[in-house]
């Protein structure tokens, strides 16, 4: 089973180098910019997934980031109903990957146990931890949970034919990397696991940390699921994403095709 996927650019966030990194750069001012993604998978038979769900216009005003376009907006320019998603994957409950879950109200949603455990146990008790997030994201997925909506996954589970999700944690105690079969080969859409492909590259990861050891570990996991082909693994928040990769026609730039080769 082979599936597109499309990596949407909805948001973006100015900000220098030193700001993406741990350890020290050699230019902690360059401008190094942070994009906001959500990816859609679909398949020949018209099943459609949703990895992530974004933040809302509300929330980037709160936090100070650019909202170029709501996700809803931004898929449905792609012929997608969030209405009529079939399955969500929330790799984490950051504030810019778990917002707006309620859009998708006919589609399943998958976190892995951990993480649901993490964002409603006692580290939410320490500011700096539960800074990332943001208390009514986590009770909409209370919420549906309640309604019976959301699939535990307990390190790695299919999502449908073709689809995995594979826990790594790191970042958050429990974030999930999705593997994804395509034409060209799995395509790991490694979310936060790596924001950036500088961070896996230069071994100097993003300074939003639960558990180093799982953030570099990770990096590792995300390639191995990709066969080790590294233009396979495709980090969270990095513009490069959008020059690798083929533009879709009429997106403006915002969305390309990562089941295709790279450009060059």
């Amino acid at each position: 089973m082979h599936w597109e996927a499309y990596a949407i650019r909805y948001g973006r966030h100015d900000r220098p180098a030193q700001s993406n990194f741990l350890l020290p750069v050699q230019d902690p001012h360059e401008a190094m910019p942070l994009d906001y993604y959500v990816w859609l998978l679909r398949n020949a038979e018209g099943h459609e997934i949703v990895v992530d769900t974004g933040f809302d216009a509300a929330c980037a005003e709160r936090r100070g980031r650019t909202l170029s376009r709501s996700v809803a907006d931004s898929l449905k320019a792609m012929g997608s109903d969030p209405a009529r998603v079939q399955d969500v994957v929330v790799t984490h409950l950051h504030y810019d990957h778990a917002g707006s879950v309620e859009l998708f109200a006919g589609a399943r949603i998958h976190i892995q146990e951990r993480e649901m455990a993490f964002a409603t146990g006692k580290h939410m008790c320490t500011a700096c931890i539960r800074l990332p997030f943001e208390a009514d994201h986590v009770v909409s997925m209370v919420r549906a949970l309640f309604a019976d909506k959301v699939v535990f996954h307990d390190g790695e589970g299919e999502v449908a034919p073709g689809v995995t999700v594979h826990r790594v944690g790191g970042h958050s105690d429990g974030l999930q990397v999705v593997r994804v079969q395509t034409a060209r080969g799995p395509v790991v859409i490694a979310s936060d696991a790596m924001h950036f492909y500088a961070n896996d590259r230069q071994g100097n990861p993003f300074p939003i940390i639960f558990d180093l050891g799982a953030m570099t570990q990770g990096w590792r996991i995300a390639r191995r699921l990709a066969g080790g082909d590294e233009s396979r693994v495709i980090p969270g928040h990095d513009p490069e994403v959008r020059t690798r990769f083929p533009a879709v026609e009429g997106q403006g730039g915002d969305v390309v095709a990562l089941h295709l080769p790279p450009i060059g």
